[in-house]
């Protein structure tokens, strides 16, 4: 797999849309401080964050 970095665009001052739905994970602890960097960084919050990652990763899976 190729080395690519995801960019994290820093938000704007706009409230965001709702259609979503709720459920729990487990996240190592090393993760959640990673996010809450990354959140703080990017003035997003730890949500929006999973959320970028996650439709990133949904549009470039490979499975091997």
């Amino acid at each position: 797999m190729e080395d690519k970095k995801i960019i994290v665009p820093k938000k704007p001052d706009l409230k965001g849309e709702d259609a979503h739905k709720t459920f729990s994970i487990r996240v190592k602890d090393e993760t959640v401080l990673a996010l809450d960097q990354i959140a703080k960084e990017s003035n997003r919050s730890r949500n929006e964050l999973i959320n970028f990652f996650l439709e990133y990763c949904v549009q470039n899976y490979q499975v091997k």
